[in-house]
């Protein structure tokens, strides 16, 4: 059993003809004597291996049910051969006695008959294989090696496939297979286990084409150690072989097969680790939670969140932080302690797929929470929080032509992504903080958006037309319900009041949606992306005498992201930023777009937003993590008749700033920055799902414009802490 145990990698291989005459007897023998083992022996193996963790031994007992499983498949298929093979061997003996010299030949015939029954036998058992493991083509395999280095250059089984025996013609004549696709089997207990996102395969040739040879003499594919390889057939029916940075690897949104939706390539940054935060707040789905109805698959999602912030400023947002809203020291909030938890970001989300045919899928994908706040919202009893849209969409993905669309609202196309131009793969911080970190580029919004690669997945571009909005700073001006009082007795409408459901929100005036543009590459080492958005406030002029005139603005920004596997699946740096006018709502802290000119035109504002951040995975249940954000507001402003207008106007009454309960502060932003380290643990993690526990420390500073009486600035201190339970992964 010791050796049973100790040859992983004849385990991990599930073709028994595959094996030498030694280890198809300690296979047999260890298959058949495990379940009669001693305690006693037992005990002295958990005894030696006491170090081991529980995890890593609960997957080596999974390793061996899988192995065990499939011996019981292959012994059945010995059975056969052994069966087929006595046949022939009696019959041409048979032959032989009555033949004499000619027996000789039927038996060779006999043992030709045998080989080819043994192929069939095999091909059979290959099948019966396929039947219960899901298609190659939407599977990644995931070999493990936590705590096992000797794991990372196993096997991945390959089965042969159809005869291409005409195409690659062997010296003895004898026909040859090769797979018209390589049957990865992925292990759905693992995830991030190997270092690039695919299986380890051994014996792939040195040259790329099937063609050269490299065939064992049963038709496998012979692939070298280490080597990262995969084989798929071509629209023209070539069978080709990718290696290394060629290797084409599906995009797993949950680790579930089903619930691919793209491919992307192998960039060593690759999808989000299945449990990370990250992947949470991005929109990730469980593996547990998946059923079927009819042909269509359901993958549900979400978590059971119990979080909260303990600060030295009281800003009443709860984790979401309002950076904007920090108090300055003439109010009295500077000086209050605040405390606040509640479940309401606990989150819910549903997937539900269907395969059009082999080559395109079509899948809605819906996410609430319970964010919102009410007019019946009782802080002081009920606590009740209404639920909220977070992301409705639906998405059309088609992997021969490569093209992807995707239409409801989702995060933004200039929202940073991690691996190619692919939903729920966005790149945002794990923070606890719902508005994630100050300089954070985001939104969640209505779009169109049509995305195309190329090079195997690794050149991606993407057009989105996606709903626009304004925020306006009208500092200095009379403002009623959006209609701006101007210097010469004119009205400017800029937002008008929502109406029944959308009471009392105010919706700015847009003449056309933002339109978004984004190019990002994968190459092996990295993801690199740009992009770029354009925007047109939009406004009305009322004059006194009742002639009207409407005014609109061109403006918009641009910007990249880039995210640098450090240590690939361990260690990442991330950096990205956005500069332009007219695009600070795509900015966490929420600082104004535009503002108005004397004639009421509409004003775009200089705006700067850049984050950074290192994000360590540490073993596979623990993340580590720290950011630096920073958004800057420039100046746009105007004084007509000895009175200030504007933002930023250096006119502006600041001198009150510091005296308690003083009105005589303006202070308009000009810059927040952030700092926050945190982590996470998942300190339970089976069957029944996983539980992790985070927290997170932030120092936020907010900084006002020159005024008369100088600059105001302040600061905030949190502490965030989170309890999560996710029962779908």
């Amino acid at each position: 059993m010791s050796s049973l145990v100790n040859d992983s990698h004849c385990l991990l291989n599930l073709r028994v003809k595959h094996f030498s005459k030694k280890c198809r007897k300690w296979l047999l023998a260890g298959f058949i004597t495990f379940p009669f083992l001693p305690t006693p022996v037992l005990a002295q193996a958990a005894q030696q291996n006491d170090s081991v963790s529980i995890e890593t031994l609960e997957q080596e007992i999974q390793h061996i049910e899988q192995a065990q499983a499939a011996l019981q498949r292959d012994l059945q298929a010995v059975r056969q051969q052994l069966a087929v093979k006595k046949q022939g061997t009696t019959q041409a003996l048979a032959q032989n006695q009555n033949n004499g010299a000619e027996g000789i030949i039927s038996n060779k015939s006999a043992v030709t008959a045998s080989t080819a029954t043994e192929k069939t036998v095999a091909q059979k058992t290959h099948e019966e294989l396929a039947r219960v493991t899901p298609p190659a083509s939407s599977m990644v395999a995931s070999l493990p090696d936590e705590g096992h280095s000797e794991n990372k250059a196993s096997v991945a089984t390959v089965a042969t496939a159809d005869s291409l025996s005409e195409k690659h013609p062997t010296d003895n004549n004898t026909a040859n297979t090769v797979p018209n696709t390589l049957d990865l089997i992925m292990n759905p207990f693992q995830n991030q286990t190997d270092k690039n996102g695919m299986a380890s395969l051994a014996g792939m040739p040195s040259d790329q084409t099937p063609s050269s040879g490299n065939h064992s003499a049963n038709g496998s594919l012979i692939i070298a150690d280490d080597d990262i390889a995969k084989v798929r057939q071509s629209e023209n029916g070539e069978v080709e072989v990718f290696k290394h940075t060629d290797v084409p690897t599906e995009a797993i949104i949950a680790r579930h097969s089903r619930d691919i939706i793209a491919m992307s390539a192998n960039n060593g940054v690759g999808p989000h680790p299945r449990e990370s935060a990250g992947a949470q707040i991005s929109g990730a789905l469980g593996d547990h939670g998946i059923f079927n109805l009819g042909p269509m698959t359901f993958v549900l999602g979400g978590f059971i969140d119990a979080s909260g912030v303990a600060a030295d400023r009281h800003v009443a947002s709860g984790t979401f932080n309002f950076w904007q809203a920090m108090p300055y020291r003439n109010n009295p909030d500077y000086h209050l302690n605040n405390m606040e938890a509640s479940a309401r970001y606990t989150r819910l989300s549903l997937l539900v797929r269907g395969n059009i045919s082999q080559n395109s899928t079509i899948s809605g994908f819906v996410e609430t929470d319970f964010g919102a706040g009410g007019a019946t919202t009782d802080p002081y009893e009920s606590n009740s929080y209404v639920m909220r849209l977070r992301q409705a969409y639906l998405a059309y993905d088609n992997t021969r032509y490569n093209f992807h669309v995707l239409g409801g609202q989702a995060w933004s196309l200039a929202t940073p992504n991690r691996v190619g131009i692919i939903p729920r793969q966005e790149s945002v911080a794990e923070t606890i903080e719902s508005s994630m970190l100050a300089g954070q580029t985001w939104a969640r919004q209505w779009q169109v958006r049509l995305a195309k690669d190329w090079f195997n997945h690794r050149f991606w571009a993407a057009l989105s037309v996606e709903n626009p909005a304004t925020l306006y700073d009208t500092t200095g001006f009379t403002d009623s319900d959006g209609k701006i009082v101007l210097p010469n007795g004119s009205t400017s409408t800029i937002t008008s009041t929502g109406t029944g459901l959308t009471q009392p929100s105010p919706y700015s005036s847009e003449l056309a949606p933002d339109v978004i543009g984004k190019l990002a590459w994968d190459p092996a080492w990295g993801h690199y992306e740009i992009v770029g958005i354009m925007h047109m406030p939009h406004d009305r002029v009322t004059a006194a005498d009742g002639t009207g005139h409407n005014y609109s603005s061109l403006t918009g920004g641009g910007g990249g992201s880039m995210v640098l596997p450090i240590v690939p699946k361990k260690v990442e740096l991330r950096l990205a930023g956005m500069v332009g006018k007219g695009i600070g709502r795509y900015g966490s802290v929420l600082l104004p777009d535009a503002t108005i000119d004397a004639e009421g035109r509409p004003v775009p504002i200089w705006s700067l937003q850049a984050t950074a951040g290192i994000m360590g995975h540490v073993t596979p249940r623990i993340d580590l993590y720290g950011y630096y954000g920073i958004q800057e507001a420039g100046r746009a402003y105007f004084t007509a008749n000895g009175i200030a207008y504007g933002y930023g106007n250096p006119l502006y009454d600041n001198s009150g700033c510091s005296k308690e309960l003083s009105s005589a502060c303006v202070g308009s932003t000009k810059r927040v920055s952030e700092a926050t380290i945190g982590g996470w643990w998942r300190f339970l993690k089976g069957h029944y799902g996983t539980v992790q526990a985070g927290v997170q420390l932030a120092y936020s500073t907010r900084e006002g414009w020159q005024g008369v009486g100088g600059s105001p600035t302040t600061h905030m201190s949190e502490f965030f802490f989170s309890l999560r339970y996710l029962p779908f992964q």
